[in-house]
């Protein structure tokens, strides 16, 4: 199997954009002929609507879908001899045959001076159209194609491109909340530094920063009552963390410690909860937790949630264990979160990667065949891996996952626009 460079592959995508946009710019045949024949899909008549004229000896009909209202609709002026013709003289049907295939019949009705559908033209609009009409006895028919976001690639182009598919199914959730928050050293991995008895630091051994082992002297005090002097040493391993005596100072049995040692391999992640958020927040969810440069990451859980410094706030504070993993985590370093907050099935999705811009909509490309089309969503509930659809595709449609880029780019070079 040959391997692509990233440059070669889209030096591979790029021809094949342009070689399949020219064959789908000329791919469109002629329309059908009616009795009197048509103009081509790519150059056909246009009726005083801005809409498409069907022609049939001294009679016509001009196709216009009306998009100003909520929803899509046909609307088709009937004429004779190019003057309006009275709606009610004529009667007409349509059957649009989709990509898949699927068929949409619309009969219509007289209203004003045009014949109406009371059905809605879904999105896509793009499908091959029969129509039929009625006029003084005279039976009329015509059949052409109008295409949007529809392209036709072979399989081994796709291949070269990168384009891979799946089948539309359902699929699990995680809904997740992002966190913000610091590194801190547990409150079991410091330890504050007493002396025993009031009196004189007459030594101090340590400074800031410095590494001390636990039962290491790290001061000397002169007792004021016996002045006998004692050892102070240190209860845990650790650093140096904060120093506020100096030799020479009184330090007395209680009130600020002499010293505070921290271990920087028992570390925990702080992270804030805001009122919005923490009743969504729950002890043993899993958290992503990322570096702000995005380096280092760490997968953990919530191990408890406790109340802010700050009561007139509402914040709490979640807290997540931290791995030393060889100091890349360091007290006082910011950090992101990710927390998973809620996790659901659902019936119907798609992967969020495969999501294309197209006119106004989010779209995918359904694949049947070496035919790819677009396909406009109602979409639900999102993740960074999957999108829950509501409507706009069906059950276990193939859709293109990865090579997205290419079926749009050659969708935008062959021109296969909204029109109608």
């Amino acid at each position: 199997m040959i391997r692509l460079t990233p440059s070669r592959r889209w030096l591979v995508a790029s021809a094949i954009v342009l070689a399949f946009a020219a064959a789908a710019c000329g791919d469109k045949p002629a329309e059908k002929a009616g009795e009197n024949g048509e103009a081509a899909a790519a150059d056909y008549e246009r009726g005083p609507h801005r809409g498409r004229m069907l022609r049939d000896g001294d009679f016509a009909l001009e196709i216009t879908i009306f998009e100003e209202g909520p929803e899509p609709l046909f609307r088709l002026y009937p004429y004779l001899k190019d003057k309006p013709l009275d709606p009610r003289q004529v009667q007409a049907t349509m059957a649009l045959t989709r990509l898949g295939p699927k068929v949409d019949r619309f009969t219509f009705i007289p209203t004003e001076d045009y014949l109406a559908s009371p059905g809605v033209v879904s999105e896509p609009h793009s499908f091959d159209v029969a129509v039929a009409a009625t006029q003084n006895g005279k039976r009329s028919t015509w059949a052409y194609q109008s295409y949007e976001g529809r392209t036709v690639i072979s399989a081994d182009a796709a291949r070269a491109g990168g384009v891979t598919t799946q089948r539309a199914g359902s699929a699990v959730l995680g809904e997740s909340l992002p966190l913000s928050g610091r590194v801190e050293i547990t409150p079991e991995g410091q330890s504050d530094v007493f002396a025993r008895y009031p009196g004189r630091v007459m030594a101090l051994n340590v400074e800031l920063g410095q590494r001390v082992s636990r039962g290491q002297v790290v001061a000397r005090v002169e007792s004021s009552e016996s002045l006998q002097t004692y050892s102070v040493t240190a209860p845990i391993s650790g650093v140096i963390m904060a120093k506020n005596v100096n030799a020479g100072a009184i330090t007395g049995a209680g009130g600020e410690p002499m010293l505070v040692i921290g271990d920087p391999t028992r570390l925990h992640a702080e992270f804030a909860l805001y009122p919005r958020d923490a009743e969504r927040v729950r002890r043993g969810q899993r958290v992503e937790v990322t570096s702000l440069a995005g380096d280092h990451r760490f997968n953990g859980v919530i191990e408890t949630i406790l109340p802010g410094s700050d009561p007139m706030s509402q914040t709490l504070i979640a807290h997540v264990e931290l791995a030393y993993q060889g100091g890349v985590w360091r007290p006082g370093l910011g950090v992101q979160g990710t927390v998973q907050v809620g996790e659901g099935a659902v019936p119907l999705a798609y992967q969020t990667k495969a999501i294309q811009p197209f006119r106004d909509f989010q779209v995918v490309y359904a694949k049947v065949g070496n035919t790819y089309e677009v396909r406009m969503l109602e979409l639900g509930r999102r993740t960074d891996e999957w999108t829950e659809v509501l409507g706009g595709l069906e059950p276990r449609t193939e859709y293109v996952v990865d090579g997205a880029f290419l079926i749009r780019a050659d969708i935008e070079k062959s021109g296969a626009s909204h029109d109608h």
